[in-house]
């Protein structure tokens, strides 16, 4: 059997390759109009889902703008065009909102799919370089790609078409995000699972305790004893400090174990009836609910403590946070 002929691998070509489908971009960017903003309303505006859909490369296309949506905080789900006439037209509802994209705008499965959203009454965006096409003519918002020349040697190919899709679809996603005013602990909501959602996990959704509740806490008034008693009466897990708090219910100190150890050698069986106000730490360092798990874990090292408490605005405690709670979250690499 013959040798395979070698064949030159030519990096210029290929850079020349991305730079078309970079200057596709830049043209898309610059012609973005009216129905671009129109879209990014409708889609803010909707009470149900966004279904977005297409068939070949713009249906692949579309499941990662779907995917975009829904982790960046629009609930939405991808349509197979094709697969939509035996059976999974069901999963669109009345409040949908649907997303239709063909380079096109004119293939067989689009405008069959078109025809039955608008049976069904559904608010259309198609997404098209087409303006004359079915696709354009039919939806509620259309959205223009514009005139595209795909890198494909043979112009087949979709390419620059997809590209420009994709990025069309992280706009606008972004766009409505932005207006949603989802934050980074929204995100770490929808990716409790990844690395970066790890880093975004807050205090609250990182601490094993029930807000406000089963906490350590007791007056500042009391004797050790007291506080001590009071303190394993309020919960049944075993902690290693006790939360003190004043008459207005503010955080005004905290006991730990090594506290009551180091206390104990100095005042021996006295203790049980010294002040916890004499041997407290007070205004010890506090984070809050929202404060991320990350931050946390980078006081734990700081200060070289085991458990903070967790505090309200108003200063008053709602839960206590161990520094097993964050290892286990593995929020630092």
């Amino acid at each position: 059997m013959a040798a395979k002929a070698q064949v030159k691998i030519e990096l210029k070509e290929a850079r020349q390759l991305i730079l078309r489908e970079a200057a596709a971009l830049s043209g898309l960017a610059e012609n973005l109009d009216d129905g671009f903003a129109a879209a990014v309303r409708m889609v803010y505006e909707c009470k149900g889902s966004v279904v977005v859909t297409g068939i070949g490369k713009a249906g692949i296309v579309g499941q990662k703008i779907s995917a975009t949506l829904a982790s960046t905080g629009t609930p939405s789900h991808f349509l197979h065009a094709a697969e939509a006439v035996h059976g999974d037209l069901g999963r669109l509802r009345k409040e949908d909102v649907a997303i239709v994209l063909s380079h096109s705008g004119s293939s067989e499965e689009i405008v069959r799919l078109i025809a039955l959203i608008k049976q069904l009454g559904n608010k259309m965006i198609g997404i098209t370089g087409k303006l004359d096409s079915p696709l354009a003519q039919h939806s509620d918002v259309t959205v223009s790609l514009g005139r595209i020349e795909e890198i494909c040697p043979l112009g087949l190919a979709p390419t620059a078409s997809t590209t420009c899709m994709l990025a069309l679809g992280d706009a606008l996603a972004m766009t409505v995000m932005k207006m949603r005013d989802f934050q980074s602990e929204d995100y770490a909501r929808y990716h409790p699972g990844g690395a970066l959602g790890r880093q975004l996990v807050t205090v609250e959704q990182a601490a094993l305790f029930t807000r406000g509740k089963s906490l350590p806490m007791v007056s500042d008034k009391l004797t050790v004893s007291q506080a001590i008693a009071q303190a394993d009466a309020q919960t049944e897990m075993r902690h290693g400090s006790v939360l003190l708090v004043d008459e207005a219910g503010q955080l005004s100190g905290i006991i730990t174990d090594g506290d009551l150890r180091r206390a104990l050698e100095k005042q021996g069986a006295a203790l049980q009836e010294c002040p916890v106000a004499k041997i407290m730490t007070p205004k010890p360092t506090v984070v809050r609910p929202n404060t991320l798990a990350s931050e946390a874990m980078a006081i734990f090292h700081e200060k070289r403590i085991d458990e903070i408490p967790v505090v309200d605005e108003d200063g008053r405690p709602v839960g206590l946070i161990d520094v097993q709670d964050v290892v286990a979250l593995k929020v630092v690499q």
